[in-house]
């Protein structure tokens, strides 16, 4: 426990560390830092508990700087606990692991990428979840600046936090009156915030930020409260303790020059770090990553099955095989299915309401504490979620999300329900796996591929049609592979489709064998990672000519994929793409793959005007 002069003094020493930093690496966000030192100060040397030596001890309380830009004052603290021992000012640099806003990849201590405002309470509500489902004792704190209490997001988490009751949560607002251009919303009006977070059922404590004794008196109230999550409101100066940039505009991403760094320093009482005894949390027990993989649910050759139940009926059997699966929901999983799994295990599933993107950061969070996660919504709604995917990729993030009613094979509902950007959307993803499955033995067979998967986010598009089982549950469904249901020794054309367009596909070639035509059937199930050069290979012997069909728009989706690697490896092919190219219209399903040129009729004339050289 440090005493108060103690801790006055370290908030002094991050001081003087951030703006030596940002004056040192020429850019950065000093002024950010400056408001949160006593914050920061009291948070990392008296109230957390952590072991220095182990940042993935299972005891540590859990800290997210969702203020990313104020990086430096993190990085400080991390190095005057006893953390790391990078020198400090390497800050900014290509070779250093203290980069411009926090990321995984570079520091172990940091759990997730922050920057991108509004997204670290909702990875702290998951990982506050995960303590409460691993019944353990650490607790969560989220720094948020007040420039990002704008954004709605964060209400999106305060909502789902107070209704977990998530008492060993607590947000602290950096409440420093001014954002990039100017004042904030509310500025230094507390009592307005207030409001907003008391009515959302938090305990809202209202402190002077940068007086300690307020700070540590805020922070034993938290810990005494129960059933309901606490936020600190912090008032406190933007530039706190540099008379030139103290509550001044226009001092944002600004940094110091030498003269002026040299002035600040005189300003900034200067000090020792004092011998600070951190709190060392004890160690749970690690849960383990291993996943056992159940057996596929047993299926009809030939019934009509959608890949959304069979979607449903995976993560039951993942479920009951493996205690560290966890099904989350954006209030739509009587669609996506994803409810089986909260009628026999309901503890295993979140529901966050309309939300979806809380409930990625959510994912983000619960795949953190160790979770095995699945989050589903259809998957036109996962594209107002795009950035927290996005930031979710560079935090190095593990979990799969499935989006359902893809496609214009959804029917009646029409366009602002059909998901036809989705692909796109997940293969731009750093190191992410986009799964397309046809039937329901490779839909459950790729629900557990999606299990194994340790690196990235995985994503699984199911149909809400039913579809023909052409599957036996002995057929493998290896990552980045494709399958070839439909073949012969004289085929002139390849039919590559996948999910409702296989089948499609399938019929496409039934008809043309009636006319005498060979053609071999491609299922896609696989659109990122891709073998491409087995794919080459396969189509050079079928014909050298491809019909590519898919219900997605043609930007991003299968066909644009097939077409750079076939242009990147120089070879030259035949090929038909058949897509969504304009805006649909609500229709039966029959109706809208025939009107959009995706249907069997409109697959069996391009192979015939391929063929023919039309």
């Amino acid at each position: 426990m440090a005493t108060v002069n103690q801790l006055k003094d370290i908030a002094n020493i991050l001081r003087r560390d951030s703006i030596e930093m940002t004056t040192s690496a020429g850019s950065g966000h000093p002024s950010s830092c400056l408001s949160a030192a006593e914050i920061m100060a009291t948070l990392f040397f008296n109230e957390m508990s952590y072991d220095v030596k182990d940042p993935f001890n299972t005891g540590n309380d859990e800290f997210v700087l969702s203020k990313g830009h104020a990086a430096p004052i993190l990085y400080a603290s991390l190095s005057r606990a006893g953390c790391i021992k990078d020198n400090l000012n390497s800050l900014r640099k290509l070779s250093s692991r203290f980069e411009g806003h926090p990321l995984p990849r570079s520091l172990s201590w940091v759990k997730v990428a922050t920057g991108s405002l509004g997204q670290g309470l909702s990875v702290g509500v998951g990982m506050a979840l995960a303590a409460k489902l691993q019944k353990r004792d650490f607790k969560t704190y989220v720094l948020l600046g007040d420039s990002e209490v704008a954004e709605g997001s964060i209400y999106e988490a305060f909502d789902l936090a107070h209704y977990y009751r998530l008492d060993n949560l607590c947000a602290i607002v950096d409440v420093n009156r001014l954002g990039q251009r100017g004042q904030t919303i509310f500025g230094h009006n507390l009592k307005a915030y207030k409001k907003i977070f008391s009515s959302l059922g938090w305990n809202v404590i209202i402190v002077n930020g940068h007086d300690i004794k307020s700070l540590l008196n805020a922070f034993n109230k938290f810990k005494k409260t129960k059933n309901k999550p606490t936020v600190i409101l912090s008032k406190t100066l933007k530039g706190k303790g540099v008379d030139f940039i103290e509550d001044k505009e226009n001092w944002h991403g600004k940094t110091l020059s030498n003269d002026e760094l040299a002035e600040a320093f005189k300003q900034i009482p200067f000090s020792r770090m004092p011998k600070v005894k951190i709190k060392k949390p004890k160690a749970g027990k690690f849960i383990s990553s291993r996943i056992k993989i159940p057996k596929v649910s047993p299926y009809e050759l030939h019934s009509q099955v959608a890949t959304r139940d069979a979607y449903g009926n995976a993560l039951v059997n993942l479920v009951k095989a493996n205690p560290n699966v966890i099904v989350t929901d954006a209030e739509v999983s009587n669609s996506t299915k994803s409810e089986l799994v909260k009628k026999i295990a309901p503890k295993r599933f979140i529901e966050t309401f309309i939300a979806e993107q809380n409930m990625i950061g959510i994912a983000l969070g619960l795949s953190v504490k160790g979770f095995d996660v699945f989050a589903s919504t259809f998957a036109a709604f996962l594209t107002r979620a795009h950035d927290q995917l996005r930031m979710s990729a560079l935090s190095s993030a593990n979990f799969t999300v499935c989006g359902s009613h893809c496609g214009v094979s959804i029917g009646e509902d029409g366009p602002s329900q059909m998901g036809l950007e989705d692909i796109a959307m997940f293969r731009d993803l750093p190191n992410s796996t986009v799964f397309y499955p046809s039937d329901a033995v490779s839909a459950e067979k790729l629900v557990y591929e999606s299990a194994k998967i340790k690196k990235g986010i995985t994503y699984i598009r199911t149909t809400r049609p039913k579809t023909p089982v052409i599957y036996n549950p002995n057929e493998k469904f290896p990552v980045g592979d494709f399958k070839v249901p439909k073949k012969s020794n004289k085929d002139r054309v390849v039919l590559v489709g996948a999910g409702i367009t296989l089948h499609e596909s399938i019929k496409a070639y039934e008809t043309l064998k009636a006319k005498g035509i060979n053609s071999a059937v491609v299922d896609l199930y696989c659109i990122k990672p891709f073998n491409v050069k087995k794919f080459i290979s396969f189509i050079k012997k079928h014909g050298n000519k491809i019909v590519i069909t898919e219900d997605h728009y043609s930007e991003g989706g299968i066909g644009e994929m097939l077409a750079s690697i076939i242009t990147e490896g120089k070879h030259k092919m035949p090929i038909k793409f058949l897509n969504i190219k304009e805006i649909p219209h609500s229709g039966k399903k029959e109706q809208l793959l025939e009107k959009y040129k995706i249907d069997s009729g409109s697959i069996v004339k391009a192979a015939k005007n391929l063929i023919t050289n039309k």
